[in-house]
């Protein structure tokens, strides 16, 4: 059974003008979230800067995401590290904490090869108990999980799941549910791409655009999953000017500079990540009015 179909959040970190998580505020967009029917929380992800969060604050967050949501929805916690023995620690610390999953990310930097990736994703799951969503964005980690290491993972480690597919590669998500044929939950790691790999047969996305539309992808998905293809086709469109302007600079600055101009108080960054120029922040102004949420 799938963790979760639909648009899962991959939530934001908030924090103070002094760097030091929010929790306050954490609270304050989780309700938000789950009052308007996202699928299911993904904390500390790359969306939650969580590759500049300490191990304690990452596991902080974590315990507190599960507290505030209380079962209402599935918890996935983001646990990978460019260091098995780091991901093993973080993901049986977030598995005692009470979350529902785990998104594991490929190793970083590293590059390693299709069987170092599958012995690195294997020991993880050895290690926990919890359903795994593998992470393949080759764009950040400069690493590619093949479609046929993810299968065999899917096939051969009875906990590994799923994939949240972010390549940008539609012949590539192709190629992996040819070969998966139902063995592997995909879910877009991209939110200008939610309907394509959904008629690929994805379950949904882990979405940027849900921190400030939650309704709306949650209906883009909710309508095609219910057979209502047009309808989610449309509005998959009408949000492709807001997902290209959530992404004209690094993620999660865009995000973070919508939630404050929404009054979200999604505060500061983490260096090294800077706030967003000028221009691109009248960009993402003008498309968040058109788009009907400013």
């Amino acid at each position: 059974m799938a963790i979760f179909k639909g648009a899962g959040v991959a939530i934001v970190t908030p924090m103070y003008d002094n760097g030091e998580v929010n929790y306050e505020r954490f609270t304050e967009l989780v309700e938000f979230q789950i009052a308007n029917g996202t699928d299911a929380i993904i904390v500390c992800g790359t969306t939650g800067e969580a590759s500049t969060l300490t191990h304690e604050e990452h596991l902080e967050v974590i315990g507190h995401c599960v507290k505030v949501v209380a079962g209402r929805v599935p918890v996935i916690a983001g646990t990978g590290s460019n260091c098995t023995k780091t991901a093993v620690y973080l993901s049986q610390e977030a598995e005692a904490a009470g979350v529902d999953g785990l998104l594991v990310v490929s190793p970083y930097y590293n590059k390693a090869t299709q069987q170092g990736l599958y012995a690195h994703f294997k020991a993880i799951a050895d290690a926990v108990k919890l359903p795994i969503l593998l992470y393949n964005i080759p764009g950040r980690t400069g690493c590619n999980i093949l479609p046929e290491t993810i299968v065999r993972l899917c096939r051969e480690v009875e906990n590994i799941v799923g994939v949240k597919e972010a390549t940008g590669n539609l012949s590539q998500v192709a190629h992996l549910a040819a070969l998966a044929d139902g063995a592997v939950d995909i879910y877009s790691g991209e939110d200008g791409l939610i309907v394509p790999i959904m008629s690929l047969g994805g379950l949904g996305v882990i979405s940027v655009l849900s921190n400030i539309a939650p309704a709306q992808t949650h209906e883009i998905c909710s309508a095609y999953l219910e057979g209502d293809v047009e309808k989610s086709r449309r509005m998959q469109l009408e949000a492709l000017e807001l997902c290209d302007a959530l992404f004209c600079e690094v993620n999660p600055i865009p995000v973070k500079k919508a939630l404050n101009l929404m009054g979200k108080g999604a505060g500061t960054l983490r260096m090294p990540l800077s706030e967003m120029e000028p221009g691109n922040t009248e960009k993402l102004e003008k498309a968040m009015r058109a788009y009907g949420i400013l």
